[in-house]
């Protein structure tokens, strides 16, 4: 399938490659089939991402894995939230959503609500978590800058 987005351009997405939320995500319930992209020159796919949506290309969700900036983020989630996705044989890959306001340095991430994607399924779902220790913004600025900042000191 070939996609127009804007921020990567015209793309071609393999069958392979599409995400399946069948239920929508949070506040865009008729968007359900998504790819997970990155700018390949400004990263190793390993920090930010975004799930484009293949419904409307021009909508664009940034997420990073969340033991990025929370490296004990564990949250419980309810099986019967999940099990409708699949049987999570080869595992799932977890996602938060990313806010990035015009100032950067309030940056935050969404650890209420994760993204739970199938591996081998490519079923997906946003869910929300009922935990009230982990904060819908979660600030995320000054943890990135720091990990930048270490993995500089490490290269040289």
């Amino acid at each position: 399938m070939e996609v127009n987005t804007r921020l990567f351009g015209s793309v071609i997405i393999e069958d392979d490659r599409i995400i399946t939320f069948p239920k929508g995500i949070v506040g865009f319930p008729n968007m359900t089939k998504f790819a997970l992209m990155y700018d390949s020159e400004k990263s190793d796919g390993k920090s930010l991402q975004f799930l484009v949506s293949l419904d409307e290309p021009e909508f664009s969700l940034p997420v990073l894995d969340p033991k990025i900036v929370s490296p004990d983020y564990d949250p419980v989630v309810e099986d019967e939230l999940i099990m409708p996705l699949g049987g999570f044989e080869e595992g799932a890959l977890v996602l938060v959503t990313v806010a990035v306001p015009h100032d950067l340095t309030k940056m935050t991430v969404n650890l209420m609500a994760p993204i739970i994607i199938d591996i081998k399924t490519r079923n997906a779902a946003q869910i929300i978590l009922n935990d009230d220790s982990y904060q819908i913004k979660f600030p995320i600025y000054d943890i990135l800058a720091q990990a930048k900042e270490e993995a500089g000191k490490a290269g040289e």
